[in-house]
């Protein structure tokens, strides 16, 4: 079984589209079955139909659709015919339908021409009628749905898309060859991941805003070249690669520390000595650590609640600070000797200070 994706505007899905009342319809110039043998009577109701319309105005994307090739140059549809029937019966100006009081010919110019020119995401499956029809009940148990970056490449589509999905968006492309030890979806390349990566990195997580400026440029190029940038980047500043570092925002700490004076051999000895710190929990947090500072990305580990409790008891409830009594549910644990220190989390580091004194020992 063959499947493609397809360009396909409103102009040319309601060409020749045609209704003859007795379950036949057709569109597409007449090479669409809209209504084959095995799908439902249009059903939509008005609310349903109108959002259809709604959606299309605002350049909202509509979900994927779903056709049959039939292999004579004609095709059915699998998924998608109440959406497609709501579009056609629209723009051919069936009776009794307008939406907010407007039929398509009432519409100003403009505004025809956007619901004409607007772009749909098809799907052809070429197959027997048992892979087909198969086909359609795993699509409608499934419910497949669009990625974030499937649905903002249907809303930008144009030549940098176009020419992005070149570089991102197909398993064994460049960025894929030069990226799968680094970004954690790898596996799923074909959803657009790696693009969607892309972008946000470069974009600072603008992504929608980053799409919208360059969706009519020929080249998306520069996000290659900056994408390329970021893996030297990686392999430079941190030279022994561990799975680890798959799915760390390599983007986010190359945008701030690429101009940085960095001792790559410094950074590995860091690297290694957290390695093997078993107070560290997550071991993807190391890098940016090394980098940042910041000990949140360590998610270092904490004293468990049995360990509160009798280090509580022992304390009599008393700030080991302050010296006044409180609840436990109103103290906090605490290193007596800090990890940055060689501190443990063990009953014999731990000590329970109220939160005002905590707050102020953690400030120092």
């Amino acid at each position: 079984m063959k499947i493609e994706l397809i360009d396909l505007t409103i102009r040319d899905l309601v060409a020749g589209y045609h209704d003859d009342g007795e379950g036949g319809v057709v569109g597409y110039g007449g090479r669409l079955d809209i209504r084959p043998p095995f799908q439902r009577e249009f059903i939509y109701a008005p609310k349903e139909r109108d959002a259809v319309i709604d959606s299309i105005l605002k350049s909202f994307p509509l979900n994927v659709m779903y056709w049959a090739d039939r292999g004579d140059g004609a095709y059915e549809i699998i998924d998608g015919q109440q959406r497609t029937i709501s579009i056609a019966q629209y723009v051919a100006e069936k009776p009794g339908f307008s939406f907010k009081g407007l039929g398509f010919d009432n519409q100003q110019s403009d505004v025809k021409q956007k619901i004409l020119n607007y772009k749909l995401m098809v799907y052809v499956c070429a197959g027997t009628d048992s892979e087909k029809l198969e086909w359609f009940e795993i699509i409608n148990i499934a419910g497949k749905q669009l990625s974030n970056q499937e649905l903002l490449n249907a809303i930008y589509s144009g030549s940098w898309v176009t020419d992005a999905k070149r570089y991102f968006s197909k398993r064994g492309c460049p960025a894929y060859q030069i990226g799968r030890e680094y970004l954690r979806n790898s596996v799923k390349v074909e959803r657009q991941e790696y693009l969607e990566t892309a972008i946000k990195w470069i974009s600072e997580n603008n992504i929608k805003e980053y799409m919208r400026l360059h969706q009519d440029e020929e080249s998306a190029e520069p996000l290659w070249e900056y994408f390329q940038s970021v893996i030297a980047w990686i392999k430079a500043a941190f030279t022994e690669y561990r799975s680890s570092m798959k799915g760390v925002d390599w983007g986010s700490l190359y945008n701030n520390f690429k101009n940085k004076s960095l001792d790559p051999m410094k950074i590995e000895a860091e690297v290694s000595t957290l390695l093997d710190d078993d107070e560290v929990q997550r071991e993807s947090g190391i890098y940016p650590y090394v980098l940042t500072r910041d000990k949140k990305h360590l998610n270092l580990r904490a004293f468990d609640k049995r360990m509160k409790r009798r280090v509580y008891r022992k304390q009599d409830g008393v700030c080991a600070i302050c010296k006044e009594k409180f609840d436990i549910y109103g103290m906090e644990a605490d290193h007596i000797r800090p990890w940055s220190q060689g501190g443990k989390t063990v009953e014999e580091n731990c000590q329970m200070l109220c939160r005002k004194c905590n707050l102020e020992k953690a400030a120092k």
